[in-house]
């Protein structure tokens, strides 16, 4: 109950953040456009699309994780190989972009990097790691030895 519970919640928290980011982001854009002006000779049009594509982009992976952590929730299985690893892209995503934030923006925004950081964290926690052939247990790290009774294994010196 608890792992779906934080996974929804970490899902609706990544669309709030991926739709925040978004705004930010054409907010940026157009505020680059309007100004016509160029730093260090780059053409105006070009840094504004530029950041209405990095607004794009990082809104698309925000939404990918967040659609990666609700299925997980529905389902309630652990996220496979794919998902496992975009999620911690994301939680690393989200660690330096709060070291970033507190110097740049401040604690407030630091606390809300470090609660989606968090959520992601504690949902890869909360679900155990699947198998990697589902329906066939893990096969024992060494054998039995032939002569060794059953439900014993060797050990190395």
């Amino acid at each position: 109950m608890l792992r779906r519970l934080v996974a929804g919640v970490a899902t609706l928290v990544l669309v709030a953040e991926a739709a925040v980011l978004v705004l930010v982001h054409v907010v940026l854009g157009k505020t680059t456009e309007s100004q016509s002006m160029s730093i260090a000779g780059m053409d105006p049009d070009v840094m504004s699309k530029a950041t209405y594509a990095m607004g794009a982009g990082m809104g698309g992976f925000l939404l990918l994780c967040a659609v990666l952590l609700a299925v997980a929730a529905v389902r309630d299985r652990a996220p496979g190989r794919f998902a496992r690893a975009v999620l911690i892209g994301a939680a690393v995503t989200h660690g330096v972009l709060g070291a970033l934030v507190v110097g740049l923006v401040g604690w407030p925004a630091f606390a809300v990097m470090m609660l989606i950081l968090c959520l992601v964290v504690l949902t890869l926690m909360l679900y155990p790691d699947a198998p990697d052939k589902p329906g066939k247990p893990d096969a024992p790290d060494t054998p039995a030895a032939p002569d060794a009774p059953v439900g014993i294994t060797p050990t190395s010196p």
